[in-house]
């Protein structure tokens, strides 16, 4: 079947990064552009975050940044604690969080870099890719714990909604966006670890459905980023209920552009560094043209750039 699709393209302005800071008292010697640092992100975002990094030490030699993938809880929390001066998010600082810094003399920023989306995948030979945030609600709360309840549904048996950890973006997201704050109470909903770890078990489990970062679904065969990853399948998703064909949408990066697909999220850099060295260099690096083309190449949307709509034609 031929349907018509949409391709987001980004065209970028030059700009230019700082080269570098005064080195301070306190022993640290990296400055914009050189030296060794570590920084935290949600293992959501390590495809993504990976590519920025290789990038950023092609283009910045002397400078060497180690990421250490964890939760967004526990990658915050090493933020707050002074273990590191960067971590990367799917959401800004609390008050509280703000506070607890500012008042310990520190200026911290959030730095907005990408608008993701979070896809729900389901193996591939499950007749069922059509769901909308109410199903969604359902599920999280217990109330739908089978394929059959499902409006239309072709599938029948025990439905299992699995998550990369139980402290990831992923999880805070669905409890603040979609359960108004509420933690999930479905004993059908369980977690894993790693992002990897949801699609295997997803490709093993014909009767699951996973939750992960728009950006582990992107076919690097694909310069379009209009199709996804083969071994599963993607959902469609709909703010309406019951969610049909013709009201819901894949987690293509015009639905994000457009907020047609409900599941929208935003990619922050923590920034807590009064050093202004390497840890500022590498979230504004990713704020650059240069950074915010390779967000677009990895399936997300840049915040910055001026952005080009053009028709395509794919098959499904």
């Amino acid at each position: 079947m031929k349907i018509s699709n949409v391709l987001v393209g980004l065209t970028l302005s030059a700009c230019l990064l700082v080269s570098c800071h005064d080195k301070p008292a306190n022993g640290r010697t990296d400055t914009y552009s050189s030296g060794v640092i570590s920084f935290a992100s949600d293992e959501s975002f390590s495809p993504v975050i990976d590519e920025e990094k290789q990038v950023f030490e092609a283009v910045y030699p002397q400078a060497k940044v180690k990421p250490i993938y964890t939760s967004e809880s526990d990658g915050i929390n090493k933020l707050l604690n002074d273990s590191i001066w960067l971590t990367f998010a799917a959401r800004n600082f609390k008050a509280s969080e703000l506070k607890n810094l500012q008042d310990r003399g520190f200026r911290p920023e959030a730095v907005k870099l990408a608008y993701d989306a979070l896809a729900l995948i389901v193996n591939k030979n499950n007749p069922d890719t059509l769901i909308s945030v109410q199903d969604i609600k359902k599920i999280m709360t217990g109330k739908l714990t089978r394929w059959e309840q499902l409006p239309n549904s072709k599938k029948s048996g025990q439905l299992t909604l699995v998550f990369d950890n139980n402290k990831s973006s992923t999880v805070h997201f669905i409890e603040d966006s979609i359960l108004g704050g509420k933690p999930i109470t479905s004993a059908n909903v369980v977690a894993v670890k790693k992002t990897a770890q949801v699609i295997k078990y997803v490709e093993q489990n014909p009767g699951s459905i996973g939750v992960i970062g728009n950006n582990w679904l992107d076919d690097k065969g694909d310069s379009t980023n209009l199709t996804f990853n083969s071994n599963i399948s993607v959902m469609r998703v709909s703010k309406l209920w019951p969610a049909t064909v013709a009201n819901s949408r894949k987690p293509y990066q015009y639905y994000i552009y457009t907020g047609e697909y409900p599941l929208i999220r935003t990619l922050y850099a923590l920034v807590n560094d009064p050093h202004q060295g390497l840890p500022w260099g590498f979230a504004h690096f990713i704020e650059s043209p240069k950074g915010q083309l390779i967000i677009m190449k990895a399936g997300l949307l840049p915040v910055y750039g001026n952005i080009n709509i053009r028709d395509v034609n794919v098959s499904e």
